[in-house]
């Protein structure tokens, strides 16, 4: 049963205290209440909140955020080493710099959002909502470990994404391109036909490529965070077989030719896992100027855009949205649709035409 029981404190004043079992059937003690009203309210939040079923462990929810984030982190084992990698990056850069000290307690939904707003000023909306997600990731591991009643992210007003205009290359612009990445044109042909991600090109070994079928079984891929080279899944952890183009037959049977099947394909200058940053620094960019020199209208592209023009080609070779969804290793046809809808405009003018066909064959 609870009770409220007058103390005297050092000075000789007297205060009250509060003795209450807790949702867990433990005997608690809160002192310090100036007045026996403010120790009866006290109570009455504690029996409302068991009620419902939202009494929190004082001691519990009194712990730092910098300490909580650690068990938090140290949890995130279903992540791929790159997204990890990255949230490791927003916890040390932006997260513990601001919360490290201040309790799980004291963490307040108006104090987040002027927090963002202040991570608006200085980083791009992506990377204000990726810094957000993870601190809303860590408060949501207290809630549903009962050290908070509720997540004080939630409802957080972010900055918007706009989507920046994709640079789809045509064949011409992809010739090129490979013509001035020597000796690496195959890698910008590979990428720009087949929608492969960097890592998964990266990664691809002999034993993987059916020269026959031409098809490439796309079951690993290797990652960089932080420098170091990651062997793991493809990113939606699902494997796929991808068709190429018969043209790159040539070039990928004098990539295989001579190797052991669990050799890479394409390689590095020293032999070992051919790296974005190295051949972007060291061939893509020097290619993208020469291309961008030549054609006024040569968009500016990353390796990465490569992948958006693979599906352009798709789509103006006459694919649907599923063949272009296997292709790419997206999760569903829908993500497909969300991603590449402009590429699909053509055919809500064919509907319309149908459409258009229908009615005047009836009228």
């Amino acid at each position: 049963m609870a009770t409220i029981e007058p103390y005297q404190n050092t000075a000789g004043r007297t205060l009250y205290s509060v003795r209450y079992r807790s949702a867990d059937r433990r005997q608690r003690r809160k002192r310090g209440f100036k007045t026996k009203r403010d120790a009866e309210r006290y109570l009455i939040s504690v029996e409302s909140a068991k009620d419902r079923g939202e009494w929190v462990d004082p001691g519990k929810s009194r712990v730092n955020v910098g300490e909580w984030a650690e068990h938090w982190y140290d949890a995130q084992i279903q992540l791929k080493p790159t997204t990890r990698s990255g949230y490791r990056h927003a916890l040390d850069k932006h997260v513990l710099p601001r919360w490290s000290t201040t309790k799980l307690q004291d963490v307040g939904h108006a104090d987040v959002q002027k927090w963002v707003n202040e991570l608006s000023t200085r980083l791009g909306p992506s990377a204000t909502r990726q810094t957000h997600l993870v601190l809303a990731g860590i408060l949501k591991f207290a809630v549903r470990d009962g050290r908070l009643v509720r997540n004080p992210c939630d409802d957080i007003r972010l900055p918007r994404i706009t989507q920046k205009e994709r640079g789809y290359l045509t064949h011409e612009q992809v010739a090129s391109l490979a013509a001035a990445s020597e000796p690496y044109a195959d890698v910008i042909q590979l990428l720009a036909y087949t929608g492969l991600r960097w890592g998964e090109m990266a990664g691809l070994k002999v034993a993987r490529v059916d020269l026959q079928r031409r098809r490439l079984d796309i079951a690993e891929a290797v990652t960089e965070p932080r420098g170091a080279v990651t062997w793991g899944t493809p990113k939606t952890h699902e494997r796929r077989s991808v068709p190429f183009p018969e043209f790159l037959s040539t070039a990928l049977e004098e990539r295989v030719r001579g190797k052991r099947p669990d050799d890479l394909v394409f390689v590095g200058t020293d032999g070992g896992v051919l790296r974005n940053s190295n051949f972007r620094s060291r061939y893509f960019a020097k290619a993208l100027k020469t291309a961008m020199a030549e054609d006024a209208d040569f968009p500016k592209v990353t390796p990465h855009d490569l992948r958006h023009t693979a599906a352009s080609l798709a789509v103006s070779a006459g694919a649907n949205v599923k063949a272009v969804q296997r292709m790419l290793g997206h999760k569903s046809a829908a993500m497909t649709l969300d991603v590449y809808a402009d590429l699909f405009d053509d055919d809500l003018d064919a509907v319309a035409d149908a459409l258009n066909k229908g009615a005047v064959s009836k009228m």
